[in-house]
Parts: C-alpha cells; structure tokens; sequence
C-alpha cells in the first residue's frame, strides 16, 4: 500500500498509522476497560450474584479471572506496541514526532493554539508534543499498572507462572515496601487512567472539531488529511 495517495479536490491523504499500530490501540483500549471496571469490582464488590442452590456463581472469582486475563493482554500488546514504535518502519513518522517535543518554539505555538491565539504548529510528526508527552506519561503508568499487578498477582499463585514472577519481581515489592503500598499504588494508578481516559477523547475529538483532516479518524482509517503545497 503507497503511504501517499491523491484524493479529489485540494486535499492528500497520508498514511499515519499503520494496521498494526491500530489495531493494538484498540486493544488496549479495551484492556483498560475492562480492568477498570473488573478492578473496582475486585476492591469493592458492587453486585451480588441471584442466590441459588448450586454453588456455581462465583462472580468475584469470574471477575478476578477477567482481569487476569485482559492484565497480561494489555502487557502483551504494549510489548508489542513498543517494539513497533522503535523498530518498525511504518511508525517513523512517529518517531519524528520527538523532534518537535524537544523544540521549546514548538511546545509555545502548540500551547497558543490550544488556548485559540493562534494557528496550529507545523509539526515533523504525526503527534504535537503535549500529545507525545501525555503518551509518554500513560506508557509510565501503564508499566506501574502492570508490574504492581504482577507483583499482586504472584502473591496470589505461587506456582508456576506465578512463582516465575516471585522469582523476578519480588525485589521491586521490598522497593515499593511492601504488598500493602503495591497494593496502594495499584489502585491510584486505575484512577489516572480513569482521569487521562476523558481527557483524551476531549483533546482528540476537539482537534478534530477545530482541524477536520480526520484526526480522531485515522485511528480507524490511519490516514489524515492534509493539504495539497503546489
């Protein structure tokens, strides 16, 4: 597929992100949801199964079960994701998106544009540097989120996997000094991500009301809209 293609009118198209890019976005997006609302469930239970005289509705356990499985998803994919974002051809126009988070003239126009006294910034990559940083920030969260999980989930089965884990994690619980303060971080970090969550889908769909080049529709297509320099 050309990266490049010219569409009716006076507008181009670019390929932006890539199928894989996508298509891990949406997984963890998913990923977060789901532990969200599993994670509250786990630390505070909300709903009582309809009583019967089979002892089968485990609905804690099955909630408990779901969140172990979408926790390892989500670690999976933002290996992958990471790996992508460094090595993959595909994503170096988002790698050249650091350029512009190191340029202080960037980082103003940006911020004035944000605030409506200006244009919006020409940028070398596919994300404004308040996105990549705020990007960079939730991949912080995201590795505190898991190895906290990790960490509880090995104090839970110690054998197999989980004693695999015991095996390498268990320095970094006596760091974060003890389960209770892992426990702790664990559930601090699931209300950033229920902050940064509307955040997000505020900033991306007011981007794309003020700038229509299908900026919140390219995480589906991976194609935005830009006009044509003759």
């Amino acid at each position: 597929m050309e990266n490049r293609a010219n569409t009716e009118g006076t507008f181009e198209r670019e390929l932006e992100f890539t199928a894989l890019t996508r298509w891990f976005h949406w997984i963890r997006a998913i990923a977060i949801f789901v532990l969200i609302v599993t994670g509250f469930y786990i630390a505070y239970p909300f709903l009582t199964p309809i009583k019967n005289s089979e002892p089968t509705n485990f609905m804690y356990a099955l909630a408990r079960s779901w969140h172990q499985i979408f926790g390892f998803a989500l670690i999976a994919v933002t290996i992958f994701r990471v790996y992508l974002f460094i090595f993959d051809k595909g994503c170096r126009v988002e790698r050249a998106s650091f350029w512009d988070l190191i340029n202080p003239l960037t980082w103003f126009r940006q911020l004035r544009n944000y605030m409506l006294l200006g244009p919006h910034p020409h940028l070398k990559g596919v994300y404004n540097p308040v996105q990549l940083a705020a990007y960079m920030g939730l991949m912080v969260l995201i590795l505190l989120i898991s190895v906290t999980g990790i960490i509880l989930y090995y104090n839970v089965y110690h054998d197999g996997l989980g004693a695999i884990l015991f095996a390498i994690f268990k320095p970094l619980e006596v760091m974060f000094g003890g389960l209770a303060n892992v426990r702790a971080i664990h559930h601090i970090t699931t209300w950033a991500f229920v902050i940064f969550i509307p955040v997000h889908i505020y900033m991306a769909t007011w981007n794309s009301a003020r700038y229509p080049n299908g900026g919140i529709d390219s995480i589906f297509s991976g194609f935005r809209y830009h006009k044509k320099h003759h």
